[in-house]
């Protein structure tokens, strides 16, 4: 990201200045930097939102420095109605910055540097769009490195913690799933950094060119993460019956553990074969091996939060085979085809 910034205010500078010979080019490396530094995933909106934004600014401030003249108070005014025109256009936070901003510069600068408006729209446009061809199609993100460095020590943490869940139901240590659950609380962020560099990634292999071949993988990851968002926080609810199971100690069959080591594997084999570019069939296979464990746990015999930590397992491997790309239909079947043995 900083050698993308720094890049694009470069370039952007050169244009302003060199190619359309403006002898004031702040703007445009200005915008393009706010490009670059946009929310990983929206940079595309945030270019948009920011020639709008400058547009409407000007456009209100021009317009109501002929009705109302200069000064403190018509500053005031000007600004209120260019952010509210926004707010009623549905903008977006960026959008509502970049025209009360703009339209503050109109207002204030328009006494001592007249013809301001013209420049200014041309340096938010040339910031906007340098900013963009530099992230988009001279320097875009590795998509699928990107993912990897942050998908992986994110899954592999919460395979691991579905293990390490596994072993304190097992050995009935409610201190230890206490703990798991901790983890698992503490780690959200990681899990929502995963989904705003897929964003990301997803953003680059549908504008780039370079990237395009590699939008089949991204997408498959793109709709899968999402049903792993939705595992992980599933999988927290599970964690937390562990605990009351284990200290009310309910009886737990070896198949129950055994289910949920299953589930973490699952995790695991999934990231490893979405990057791979390789049908997610192991992944599959140990979600609905999970869903068979809980299955004979069931009928085993379980206790009230017992019988509830198997009907989770079952709803989070139901969760990974969705990310795997079947149908919920198809996964309801399966899960219960493989629960009723």
């Amino acid at each position: 990201m900083a050698a993308q910034a720094g890049l694009a205010a470069t370039l952007s500078w050169v244009v302003a200045r060199e190619v359309l010979n403006n002898p004031q080019p702040t703007f445009a490396p200005v915008a393009a930097v706010g490009v670059i530094a946009a929310a990983l995933g929206n940079r595309f909106r945030r270019a948009i939102e920011l020639i709008v934004g400058v547009v409407l600014g000007i456009a209100i401030g021009d317009l109501l420095i002929i009705l109302l003249g200069t000064g403190p108070l018509q500053t005031g005014v000007i600004v209120f109605l260019a952010v509210a025109t926004a707010a009623v256009l549905r903008g977006s936070g960026a959008l509502l910055v970049q025209a009360g901003v703009t339209a503050a510069l109109v207002a204030t600068l328009t006494p001592t540097a007249p013809d301001l408006e013209l420049p200014r729209t041309l340096n938010a446009l040339v910031g906007g769009l340098v900013g963009l061809f530099v992230v988009l199609v001279l320097a875009p993100l590795h998509p699928l490195r990107a993912v990897r460095r942050v998908a992986d020590p994110a899954l592999d943490r919460f395979a691991r913690e579905m293990t390490a869940a596994a072993r304190a139901l097992a050995r009935a240590d409610a201190d230890q799933a206490e703990e798991v659950l901790d983890r698992m609380r503490n780690a959200e962020p990681d899990l929502d950094h995963l989904l705003e560099v897929v964003s990301a990634a997803d953003e680059v292999v549908r504008l780039s060119p370079p990237w395009w071949r590699r939008r089949r993988v991204v997408n498959a990851y793109r709709d899968g993460v999402q049903h792993m968002e939705r595992a992980f926080r599933n999988s927290r609810g599970l964690v937390r019956r562990i605990n009351t199971a284990v200290r009310d100690e309910e009886p737990v069959p070896p198949e129950l553990p055994a289910g949920i080591e299953l589930f973490g594997e699952a995790v695991r084999l999934l990231n490893r074969e979405f990057l791979a570019a390789r049908k997610p069939v192991r992944a599959r296979e140990r979600a609905l091996a999970a869903a068979r464990e809980a299955g004979r746990a069931y009928r085993q015999g379980l206790g009230f939060s017992g019988g509830i930590v198997a009907s989770q397992l079952r709803a989070v491997a139901s969760d990974l085979l969705r990310a795997t790309g079947v149908s919920r239909a198809e996964a309801r079947r399966l899960i219960r085809q493989a629960a009723d043995g």
